[in-house]
């Protein structure tokens, strides 16, 4: 069991994390939460294949939902470079495998029930809209009852409000370096905030790109 208690705050640091082998040879993971299902585990994880790797055909139980962070992800399907978003609603399947090498973040068996929408959305192509204050800009990527999934882009010296997070909130920062008033967090960093924790995030120098997941952790784990 890996952070499996959602009533708490996680911070993890992914560039200094094990990774760990897979089943298939050239694939490995960061476990970032897992339970005790083994193989067929609810978890959350950084995956990275080698060039010329594959895994094996499998079947998503209560669904997959990946985000490319770089090189090129493929299945029988498609290619989905970096920048694509991916949901593979419950009882889908497929055999993915990377030509060229790649790393993705994914979260396997968390959908709700009735969340059976396939989504793929390249967010290189996808349009920007403006956010809730200043210097701050917003792609939805999923919504359904509670839950919501987008990027969030911020200019430098940005700074958004003191919230609470309704039903938690999970970020992954995708480049830059994110801030609030609890700590510094680099790219490569996944945080899981609890349902009804707040805090007030900013940026100071860079530009910088999360990865947002809010209202899942109450939905899904109460």
């Amino acid at each position: 069991m890996i952070r499996t208690d959602y009533s708490k705050k996680e911070i993890v640091n992914t560039e200094n994390e094990e990774h760990h082998n897979s089943p298939s040879e050239g694939v490995s993971r960061i476990y970032l939460e897992r339970d005790d299902g083994g193989e067929y585990a609810v978890a959350t994880s950084i995956v990275k294949f080698n060039a010329n790797s594959h895994f094996t055909r499998h079947t998503h139980d209560r669904g997959e939902e990946i985000f490319v962070l770089d090189g090129v992800f493929s299945d029988e399907f498609g290619n989905y470079p970096a920048g694509t978003y991916i949901r593979n609603p419950d009882g889908s399947s497929h055999s993915p495998f990377s030509n060229k090498g790649c790393t993705i973040f994914v979260k396997l068996r968390q959908f709700h029930d009735r969340d059976k929408n396939k989504i793929i959305k390249n967010t290189q192509t996808e349009q920007w809209l403006p956010g809730l204050v200043d210097g701050l800009s917003v792609m939805p990527l999923h919504q359904f009852i509670t839950e919501q999934v987008a990027l969030v882009k911020w200019r430098p010296h940005t700074q958004f409000t003191n919230h609470k997070h309704f039903g938690g909130e999970e970020i992954f920062v995708i480049k830059g370096v994110f801030y609030d008033e609890y700590g510094v967090y680099p790219q490569g960093t996944w945080l899981r905030s609890p349902h009804e924790s707040s805090h007030a995030p900013f940026t100071k120098e860079e530009e910088t790109i999360i990865f947002v997941k809010t209202g899942h952790l109450f939905q899904n784990k109460s």
